[in-house]
């Protein structure tokens, strides 16, 4: 691979073939700002890359100058760290070739959640699709991975079969069980600071039908909503999931919501629903049969970049004093409080870096800071419903906040696999993930 013999930024149009921006250039502010506006982004140049040559061809140019490469597929989970760094957009890496016999897909690392889904709907598959559609499958398994279907089939992590990265030497691999099984379990959850990810291979679970929707109430019954989420949640079978939603809109009475997908016939699902049919008559009700492409529209989560402050927890219980903590005050300033049933093969041994998931709930606290004032308040508000919420201390790398770090998410014995493996695999720390495994 050719190297060229000093440092200029001003190269990479001669280094790779896919499109690269410069401060200064037209298209650069757009080109380098994250999916959360609300996280300030100082990189060096953004690239582009066409193919996986392209990415050999940087991270080449990269540790030959000492320079730091950030891959960000489409700006998800972006922290702040990527400052000084070249970014990598992988968006271009967008082919999608599924078996059906084997049930398997091979994915481009540009492809995003919604994009797999449609291509795999013909074929009564699924992958393990979140909450949006816009996010890319590879960065939500970099990170472990929580689906719709997790409690079904596991984190989206455990279904990584194979992948093809580029290592901190520019060299090209293929990790397989067989291969490189340290390699394969530590992408299998443990971020995107080892290697650049160009393609995986995925084991796909039938799906034929999938039924879904959201009910909606006024938050005056949200007392009633919620005990009947909690019992629903103790009942429910692997194959059906629930998401307990409070809902703030600036210029709107608050409300909630009870949010489901389940993997069988639509009359099975509002039968296994039945309790909700006790209560006050939902402002509206979207359940209905769904192809699985359409799962994303259940949330109806922005598809376009905005800023926004999170917070995520792990519960590890959902009992009166908790609905207390949640229900007795309004939300605001936080536009979503969201309650995520988790358990079935989540809580399972698993041999990912996060290991099996023990909490029976996670809980999502999100705001737009519109104003500096807002966000101290959004940031105050999460702060003191995490500290009376029953939580564990620990959450999934998804769910990390820009100034968490993976030891937040990660068990000690896998942080310390993860290090041995960094100063291995990249010594000079030319590769970047949005989080860490060095602290």
């Amino acid at each position: 691979m050719s190297i060229l013999p000093h440092t200029t930024l001003t190269a990479l149009p001669h280094i790779v073939r896919g499109p690269v921006q410069l401060p200064g250039d037209p298209g650069f502010e757009r080109a380098h700002r994250p999916w959360n506006l609300a996280i300030p982004q100082d990189v060096s140049a953004v690239v582009e890359a066409a193919d996986a040559a392209d990415v050999a061809e940087l991270v080449c140019f990269a540790s030959a100058h000492a320079l730091s490469v950030a891959t960000q597929p489409s700006g998800h989970g972006a922290t702040g760290r990527a400052d000084g760094s070249i970014l990598l957009r992988t968006s271009r890496l967008d082919t999608i070739e599924v078996d059906p016999g084997a049930r398997t897909a091979r994915i481009g690392a540009g492809v995003r959640s919604g994009e797999l889904q449609r291509a795999l709907a013909p074929h009564g598959l699924t992958a393990l699709p979140g909450s949006s559609p816009v996010v890319t499958v590879t960065g939500a398994a970099l990170g472990g991975g929580l689906s719709w279907f997790g409690r079904a089939f596991g984190w989206i992590a455990d279904s990584i079969l194979s992948a093809e990265v580029i290592t901190a030497d520019g060299a090209a691999r293929t990790v397989t069980p067989q291969s490189d099984p340290e390699l394969l379990w530590a992408l299998g959850g443990g971020g995107g600071d080892l290697a650049i990810v160009t393609s995986l291979e995925l084991r796909v679970h039938p799906a034929p039908s999938v039924a879904g929707g959201r009910q909606l109430w006024s938050a005056t019954h949200a007392q009633e909503v919620a005990r009947a989420y909690r019992a629903l949640t103790e009942a429910a079978p692997p194959e059906l999931t629930l998401w307990l939603e409070l809902l703030s809109f600036p210029g709107s009475e608050p409300m909630i919501a009870i949010d489901s997908t389940f993997l069988g016939e639509e009359d099975e699902a509002r039968r296994l629903l039945q309790a909700t049919e006790r209560l006050p008559a939902p402002l509206a009700d979207s359940r209905a049969a769904l192809s699985v492409a359409e799962l994303g529209r259940i949330t109806a989560e922005p598809v376009d970049p905005g800023p926004g402050l999170s917070r995520g927890e792990l519960l590890t219980r959902l009992d009166d004093d908790a609905l207390t903590t949640l229900l007795d005050t309004p939300i605001a300033p936080l536009m979503t409080v969201q309650i995520r049933h988790l358990g079935g093969a989540l809580a399972e041994g698993t041999g990912n870096p996060h290991g099996a998931l023990e909490e029976p709930y996670a809980v999502y606290l999100f705001g737009v800071p519109s104003t500096p004032e807002v966000a101290a308040g959004i940031s105050d508000r999460q702060a003191e419903l995490a500290s009376a919420l029953p939580v564990s201390g620990r959450k999934p790398i998804t769910f990390l906040s820009p100034t968490e770090t993976l030891a937040s998410a990660l068990p000690d014995a896998s942080m310390q696999r993860l290090r041995r493996l960094k100063e291995e695999l990249d010594p000079q720390q030319t590769l970047r993930g949005n989080f860490s495994i060095l602290g």
